[in-house]
Formats: structure tokens, sequence, C-alpha cells
């Protein structure tokens, strides 16, 4: 197997079919974790996180069982595996929602194990319930790859970034229900509560997803072009989305910076483009807003100084 591209080309409507499907199907195994897991703030219990082959959960406990579950997008397989060897997998193929969710509780049965979850989707228009969805049946195996090289490049930089950070911060994670790879930092206090928030989705989820005053930052393959780079902030201050930065530009209707996938991916130098568009967000978010940073930022080289070694 060769290593996933990075910084691969994948424009959006090339693959928007395989993307929804996906979703939903990822979806299904989140909302398992959802239940299986006890709640982490901002919901960080249920997020995905990279492996070398794809996206695998944390941890799940249910049944007196305790399990995981990895998305493979190398082999393109759902891989479950249970303690005391108990293994079991669902082909990543082209299916409908409805026959992935009926194989998924047939391997989860087959394991001891029936986690009881809402079997609809959310943050999306129509939420189809999942056995009844036999509208999302696409599944491009070059377009799942090249988004997971779309991933693994944005989480080394995420991951980079997050080491200058000495605050609570996030892992870089992927959210199901927007499907989108996340990186939060937090300055340390509170938040008002979130009004309103996506479709399909109760208000209290945005309430505890944003809690604590935070800036975030992240990639979502939606939209136009190849995707984009986002960052906000919550609450936002005064004059967060006047200023001029290096990088980027922001968008008024949906309240956020954003960058598009394909300018950093032809630059000279990728990885610079995107932590200067981090950087810049925060350091904007930060300082409009009065975070403690001489408290919160850190050399994310420290261990060299540490140690008088250079990587």
């Amino acid at each position: 197997m060769n290593p996933p591209t990075a910084w691969p080309a994948l424009k959006v409507d090339d693959w928007a079919d395989t993307r929804d499907t996906l979703q939903m199907w990822l979806q299904i195994i989140g909302k398992g974790q959802m239940v299986s897991t006890s709640l982490v703030n901002h919901w960080w219990n249920v997020t995905y996180e990279l492996s070398p082959c794809g996206l695998r959960t944390g941890l799940m406990r249910a049944n007196g069982r305790t399990f995981d579950a990895e998305f493979d997008l190398v082999e393109h397989r759902l891989v479950l595996r249970a303690t005391g060897g108990g293994r079991g997998s669902v082909a990543l193929e082209p299916k409908t929602v409805a026959q992935f969710y009926s194989e998924v509780q047939k391997a989860l049965a087959d394991l001891g194990i029936d986690p009881v979850i809402s079997a609809s989707p959310n943050e999306v228009e129509p939420a189809i319930p999942f056995a009844e969805d036999t509208t999302h049946a696409s599944y491009d195996a070059a377009a799942v790859e090249a988004f997971f090289g779309q991933l693994l490049s944005a989480e080394r930089v995420f991951s980079e970034w997050r080491s200058g950070f000495a605050g609570k911060s996030s892992p870089p994670q992927l959210f199901w229900g927007s499907m989108d790879l996340s990186v939060t930092r937090f300055s340390g206090r509170g938040a008002p509560d979130h009004q309103g928030g996506p479709p399909a989705c109760p208000p209290w989820v945005m309430v505890e997803a944003e809690s604590r005053e935070n800036a975030a930052a992240g990639f979502w393959p939606g939209g136009a072009g190849e995707g984009a780079f986002y960052a906000y902030v919550y609450p936002e201050p005064a004059g967060y989305r006047d200023a001029t930065l290096s990088t980027g530009h922001f968008d008024a209707d949906i309240g956020e910076w954003l960058l598009p996938y394909e300018d950093v991916r032809t630059s000279t130098d990728p990885d610079a483009m995107l932590m200067a568009f981090l950087d810049e967000t925060y350091g904007l978010a930060a300082d409009l807003g009065r975070w403690e940073r001489s408290l919160l930022d850190v050399d994310p080289h420290r261990l060299d100084r540490y140690t008088g070694h250079t990587r």
C-alpha cells in the first residue's frame, strides 16, 4: 500500500455523493459512541481521531463489553474490536445507508453488543432515519483515500499548532455532525449560552459545545472548490470581522474566517500558509478578547531547548 498523498486535490463536487454517504455512516458509529461513553466537555467523547489507517473511536462500553471501531479508509472496511478477541467488520463499498446500518447492527450483535441510539442523523436536512435511507448509496474509494490524505495533512499542522498553547485545548478531532476536522483553544473563561444551531440538532447540543470562551479552527470538506479551512471565536469580540490578515477572508454569512483548501494546496509552502492562518486568526481573537496570552502561549519547540537537541 502506498501512503496517502500529502495535500491531495479533491473537488467537493467530484465526491459530494460519496461524502454525504460516508457522513451518514460516521454518524451511525458516532451515535453509538455517544451512548457508550461518558460525556466529556464539548462532546469530545463522541469524536473520531485519525489513525494510520483512517478514523477511529475511543474506547466504548456497552452490555458489559469494552470495544472500539475504526473506519479503515485504506482497506475500506469498518472494523469493530472487542475485548477478549472479538472482531467484526463491514465492507465500505457502494451500498445504501439502510443496508450499512443493518450490517452494523448485525456485526455488533454478533459481538454481544447492542447500543441503543437515536437512529436519525443530526445537522443535515432532510434528516432521513438510517433504517429508511436509500438515498445515500455512493462510495468512491479513490475519493475517500484522497479525503484521508487531506485530513492527515491538516492534522499534522493542527497538532503542531496545538503544541504552542499551554491552556486547555482540544486534540485535532473529527466531529461527525458536520464532518469537519477541528482543533480548539480556550481562554479559561465561561461563555454565554449559545443561541440557535444547525438543523436536526437540539439547542442543548450547542450550549454544551460552546460552553467556554474559545477560538476554533478546522477543515471542512464542503462548500465550493476543494473545501476550506475555517476559524471562529465564541463569543465574538468587537472588531474580529473587520481585520485584514495575510491569508483568508471573513465570510459574514457564516461568521467565520475562511481559507480555501486549494489556496493552501497550491502554495509554495502549504504547511506555512495554514500555520499563518491559524496563528493570525487566534491572535486576533485572543488580543481582541483580552486573553492572558503571557500565560497561554508557549514555545512549540521548547523540548529542543530542554534537551539541547534539534529535530
